[in-house]
């Protein structure tokens, strides 16, 4: 028997965006084509030890479906707005795949404070904090940041515990995490977290490589909140069950943000998912996926605005003047309207009537008090189980 369709809010909401976007094939493979590009900005820039992007070009290094985008123009229509406004160029290039990845790419001119290819990042908080530790990221200038000081929510001051009063780090998009499924494969869908482990799956499954992400799903499905105060004993659970899974072939595949494409392909038929990117894909793929938070509970997290040290003193009044930009809650509605995750401008439910009145009490964008019940952070890690727990995972995922 199929079951019907969950009455959470957040869900609800994320099926209506499902069944209101547009998004084309192009555009599904257009950040591998990016980030390609991106590659080389990175290797001329990095090689060359400068001090940020050339002439009048600011380089921003994010997320693949972290921007709005127009398919027809092939186009980001805010930040082409931007650039026409302020009068120099953005080189906008979707290189971010995971963190740790990326982190890799980076962190050697990170620790020289040489420009590391790009004039501003958005990793998620938790590497975000090993930068601000490390004193690798530059401090806002909040004189340059009228709209963020007025319009960031209240909740976002505090919440990255490494960062108070966001010296150094903005948010920019609150990714949540749950799971997705192909509807023709598994009909009843995804209720359980030991639903993933159906025979009709095995080789199928994938999960996330970002060990937060899939880890606190687990956590989560295990009956362990990922914010509460969890330990060894829980982490251990939690890995023998992913352990086994791979062991056995039931999961077969490990990627970051590029696990969109074996989705759209059919190489794999069940996983963890950025609720988003399966949102903005569906629409195209005839709505072959299902796409939902976790009954007993999705992942949130925070991917913010940095600042490498080796940005220039003149490019980082230009990022300044991006991300306040982006702060003005008219524009921050018409990137939510796209990104379809929780947006931390205050203001922006306001101006959404505007730009796409049917989403303005839209909890997948916009959540109640209520619906953040089931949206639940990562706890935060002392240095020692960040080290031991993330090689654990990775050990365990052969990266």
């Amino acid at each position: 028997m199929v079951r019907p369709s969950p009455e959470d809010p957040i869900v609800s909401g994320l099926v209506d965006l499902i069944r209101r976007q547009q998004v084309s094939r192009r555009q599904l493979f257009r950040g591998a084509a990016v980030g390609a590009a991106g590659a080389g900005t990175l290797a001329l820039s990095a090689c060359g030890g400068g001090s940020g992007g050339s002439g009048d070009t600011l380089i921003w290094g994010n997320w693949t479906y972290y921007l709005d985008f127009d398919e027809e123009t092939s186009t980001n229509p805010t930040l082409e707005a931007f650039i026409e406004q302020a009068g120099f160029n953005v080189n906008y290039v979707e290189d971010i795949d995971d963190n740790n990845t990326f982190y890799g790419k980076i962190k050697d001119a990170l620790q020289l404070d040489q420009f590391v290819g790009y004039d501003v990042i958005t990793m998620t908080d938790w590497m975000n904090a090993r930068l601000i530790d490390a004193g690798q990221v530059q401090e806002f200038d909040y004189a340059n940041l009228g709209n963020v000081e007025s319009n960031l929510l209240e909740s976002e001051w505090e919440a990255l515990a490494e960062d108070p009063g966001r010296k150094f780090s903005i948010p920019w998009q609150l990714p949540t995490t749950g799971w997705a499924w192909n509807k023709e494969a598994l009909p009843g869908g995804l209720h359980t977290l030991d639903d993933l482990l159906k025979p009709e799956l095995k080789g199928k499954v994938q999960v996330l490589s970002e060990f937060r992400d899939t880890i606190g799903l687990i956590l989560s499905g295990q009956g362990v909140d990922p914010s509460s105060d969890w330990g060894d004993a829980e982490f251990d659970r939690a890995m023998e069950w992913l352990t086994d899974a791979l062991d056995s072939g039931q999961i077969n595949n490990v990627k970051g943000n590029d696990y969109t494409q074996d989705l759209e392909t059919g190489t794999m038929l069940a996983g963890f998912v950025w609720t988003g990117d399966v949102v903005m894909m569906n629409k195209e793929l005839d709505d072959q996926w299902g796409v939902e938070l976790p009954e007993t509970g999705g992942m949130v997290a925070r991917d913010s605005f940095t600042v490498p040290n080796g940005t220039s003193a003149e490019n980082k009044e230009r990022v300044e003047q991006l991300i306040d930009y982006y702060y003005q809650p008219e524009v921050a509605a018409e990137v939510a309207a796209y990104v379809a995750y929780v947006c931390p401008v205050q203001g922006a439910q306001e101006a959404m009537q505007d730009i796409d009145p049917d989403q303005v009490n839209n909890p997948a964008i916009f959540p109640t008090e209520e619906d953040w019940t089931k949206l639940r952070p990562f706890r935060i890690l002392t240095a020692e189980e960040d080290n031991r727990y993330s090689t654990a995972f990775q050990q365990a995922l052969g990266l």
